[in-house]
């Protein structure tokens, strides 16, 4: 049985293959049999199942990890090993009869929505109501965080959302961004439907200074001024997300997407989106005289620490640009004033005691 694996901690993707023992997932490499992870089977679990979803994401409870099995004859035979895996391998879900029902002109809207969606996402994303965008956000959220424990310091977390919000004001984002600490890591944080942002204290704790978590801060708002998220939704689930919307099938859409782990992988941004977000992140920063240097002093480091670049090894198949031409474009000085304040940033890194 071969599969992709994601790590958790990379944007990288690795081709393993996998054997099952009496108590064990074994994953490890075809080409030298090198071992790359040894899940127990009383630990592991389905994120969705193939009624909903393609190739549902097989995980280790409390673990970023992900194996993807695209192969459906390869996820029966590890659903009819391993129980607990049964969701890999049900029927697909059949077309609702209401389609057959509806009107020549919903045809009509349909057809103009999945051009929208296939031919770019820019017009596509808008037509998502907000209130279900949140609601979605939540929804992920809630899963992704049940078995985390979150920092409830309250100054720190004033500090980070105030911030967050006159980023988003100053590019006319309209609504309210709501930032999470999670403790912990990885060194990392994303964005959610809904304005939703997720930091890990690993992040604050490791980064040199505060115009570091600043620019990870205002790189992470470029993806919800753009609508990354929702984009990215569109993009991987395209006719199906926007029948369900056009339907009313609000509780439909949230047990087809509302798995945390198959979200984050339609979540996951390109090239452009990370490109867009790093440009829109440097320019908000500078827009309010603030020091915008953060963004690329971060990703200094994080090639400090992994010379390799897995972003440039990859090529084209990355989902990152590679980081050195990501420092090259939002290389700044340290000209501006503190995002936070000294009080705030202490504040912020005490955030989880």
């Amino acid at each position: 049985m071969v599969a992709r694996y994601y790590n958790g901690e990379s944007a990288a993707v690795e081709e393993v293959a996998l054997r099952v023992t009496t108590h064990e997932l074994v994953i490890y490499r075809p080409a030298d049999s090198a071992i790359v992870a040894r899940w127990p089977v009383a630990d592991i679990t389905v994120l969705g199942d193939s009624r909903h979803e393609a190739a549902p994401p097989v995980v280790l409870r409390g673990g970023e990890a992900r194996l993807v099995i695209e192969d459906p004859a390869a996820r029966a035979q590890l659903a009819s090993l391993v129980p607990a895996l049964a969701p890999l391998s049900l029927p697909p879900e059949p077309v609702a009869p209401r389609l057959a029902g509806f009107s020549v002109a919903l045809v009509a809207l349909v057809g103009m929505f999945w051009g929208a969606v296939e031919y770019g996402t820019e017009h596509a994303a808008p037509l998502i109501p907000y209130s279900l965008q949140a609601k979605l956000g939540e929804s992920v959220l809630d899963e992704l965080l049940a078995d985390k424990e979150m920092c409830e310091g309250k100054a720190g977390l004033a500090a980070i959302n105030r911030l967050a919000n006159d980023l988003a004001k100053e590019a006319g984002y309209k609504h309210e961004i709501t930032v999470h600490i999670v403790e912990g890591g990885p060194v990392n944080a994303f964005t959610l439907p809904g304005s939703i942002l997720v930091f890990y204290s690993d992040l604050i704790d490791q980064a040199k200074d505060s115009s570091q978590v600043a620019g990870v801060l205002a790189h992470e708002i470029g993806h919800v001024v753009h609508q990354h998220p929702t984009k990215g939704l569109v993009k991987a689930y395209g006719m199906d997300l926007l029948l369900k919307i056009l339907s009313g099938g609000y509780s439909d859409i949230l047990n087809t997407l509302g798995s945390g782990g198959g979200v984050l992988l339609a979540l996951r941004n390109g090239r452009a989106f990370e490109r867009e977000a790093d440009e829109t992140g440097v320019r908000l920063l500078e827009q309010r005289g603030l020091r915008a240097d953060g963004v690329s002093s971060f990703f200094e480091q994080m090639l400090a620490k992994e010379p390799k670049d897995a972003a440039a090894a990859a090529g084209i198949w990355s989902s990152h640009p590679p980081t050195a031409e990501r420092i090259a474009a939002t290389k700044r000085s340290t000209a501006g004033r503190p995002a936070f304040s000294a009080a705030e940033w202490q504040a912020l890194r005490t955030v989880c005691k």
